[in-house]
């Protein structure tokens, strides 16, 4: 993250249509033969994997002076090592050469083939250092979590429901002078294609907070729902406005959002009381600081970000036609807009819904209260063997988006923070949605959201279904549902 002081450089000239030097921006080919077109639930990124991402930029500011700071070796040497697993991978890759920066440096593009080219989501973080460390979580930690959420896309090659481009920005420390440099050599055309642009600056700090950028856009839904659904109560990322990447973007009129974890600000004890950590000191006490190395980062704070990316990479742009969506107007009569699901809060007991006997009523006398009205479904809490599912089928209209969305209170007599004994599988059809465990139990509702573009046209079923092991219960009380067409 830049400095509070550093002034933003905007000096790239408006018509450069390149990404990158003595480069045309890339055609974008066909996902390969034989990949369902189905929405998958986002896979887990191995927090290992991110570390060892770090592990390697830590060795490389060590040889080349202890630092990364763009336009020295160890900047060079960072690009050449994300490069270099992105081609392998099968990205089309490019450098941009910032002609503009303080200390001339190149960015780094990086295309997945697949999704229609003017519907773009962009995802981005900075691989510079300040000249007095390595920059491990500054910002060694969002461009190892970009790496690996990369290589996770790669080797699971889903359907693209939109092209999805990663980016590694020189010169932030000196005032964001990368990413501006790209954003403004963006035509008025290309800046229309891109439909969000996400940026993770510290997003591993050893105090840290969980921060996202614009937390109640649009752009910032996927992401919120995701750390609601861990039950973290993020919060606006206030240090951070206007001092990171996602800045020049906004400047040209584009959705931005993103996470972080807290840079020289100081956790508050409310924040310190529900994250943990310690109150009254810095998110990262090493900020811009030789001290930034490998051991300055935690690894919770880190995984719950990578696969929080994950998830909004697979929220936004996996499933569904890889061509871009229908010029001609929705279907008319009002069908892509409004509720698609029956007796959707249960109100009216189980009436619309199938399923498992007894799954729908009145539980507050049993401390289970609706989020609203009287009635809810609710799903195990035996503390024995159990399998109980509730479901109803529903119509989403051709030619428009739609959206699953409910609330879920999850609570557990389970202890552990590892695995998941007792889960809740979502579906549409054969496609599993999402799956939920007693490792998400909560105080209080959490609302969950999963994209339907996929089944655009089709009757599908959506399903809850639950499974409980042999000991500990776990309940999972459902209620507010909603298919949203638009």
């Amino acid at each position: 993250m830049r400095p509070r002081s550093a002034a933003l450089t905007l000096t790239a000239s408006a018509a450069l249509l390149l990404v990158g030097a003595g480069l045309a921006i890339p055609a974008f080919a066909a996902p390969s033969a034989g990949v369902t077109p189905a929405l998958a639930a986002a896979p887990d990124i191995a927090v290992a994997n991110v570390q060892a991402h770090l592990t390697q930029l830590g060795s490389i500011a060590s040889s080349n002076g202890g630092t990364r700071r763009s336009g020295t070796a160890g900047y060079t040497a960072s690009v050449a090592y994300i490069k270099g697993k992105l081609q392998a991978a099968g990205y089309t890759v490019a450098e941009q050469t910032c002609t503009s920066c303080t200390y001339r440096a190149n960015n780094l593009i990086a295309d997945w083939p697949g999704g229609p080219s003017d519907q773009i989501t962009m995802f981005g973080a900075h691989l510079d250092s300040v000249a007095a460390g390595p920059g491990i979580n500054d910002n060694g930690s969002g461009s190892a979590t970009l790496l690996e959420n990369a290589l996770v896309l790669a080797q699971q090659n889903p359907t693209m429901s939109r092209h999805v481009r990663f980016a590694w920005w020189a010169g932030e420390e000196q005032g964001l002078q990368g990413s501006a440099f790209y954003a403004n050599a963006l035509t008025s055309t290309q800046r229309t294609q891109i439909k969000a642009y996400y940026n993770f600056d510290m997003i591993g700090s050893t105090n840290g907070g969980y921060f996202i950028n614009h937390i109640t856009s649009a752009a910032a839904a996927p992401m919120k729902a995701y750390w609601d659904s861990l039950g973290l109560q993020p919060e606006e990322n206030t240090e951070g406005a206007g001092r990171s990447d996602d800045y020049s973007f906004e400047r040209v009129g584009i959705p931005t959002s993103g996470y972080a974890a807290g840079a020289s600000a100081r956790k508050t004890s409310a924040q310190a009381a529900k994250w943990g950590g310690t109150a009254n000191s810095a998110y990262d006490s090493c900020y811009h600081q030789s001290c930034d190395t490998t051991s300055n980062i935690n690894a919770t704070v880190l995984n719950r970000a990578a696969d929080g990316v994950a998830a909004t990479i697979w929220q936004t742009s996996v499933g569904g036609s890889t061509t871009p969506p229908p010029t001609t107007p929705p279907p008319t009569g009002g069908t892509c807009s409004g509720q698609k699901l029956l007796n959707p809060g249960f109100e009216s007991g189980a009436t619309s819904w199938t399923g498992t006997s007894g799954a729908i009523g009145q539980w507050a006398s049993q401390g289970q209260p609706a989020r609203t009205g009287t009635y809810s479904a609710w799903l195990l809490g035996y503390g024995s063997t159990h399998t109980e599912s509730i479901s109803q089928a529903v119509t989403i209209p051709a030619g428009c988006s739609a959206t699953l969305t409910f609330y879920t209170h999850i609570d557990s007599a389970e202890t552990t923070t590892t695995a998941a004994y007792d889960k809740l599988t979502i579906t549409a059809g054969s496609t599993t949605l999402g799956t939920l465990s007693n490792l998400n139990k909560a105080s209080g509702y959490v609302l969950r959201t999963y994209s339907l573009n996929a089944f655009a046209g089709q009757t599908v079923t959506i399903k809850f279904n639950g499974t409980e092991d042999s000991s500990l219960q776990t309940s999972f009380v459902i209620d507010d549902t909603a298919v949203t067409v638009s």
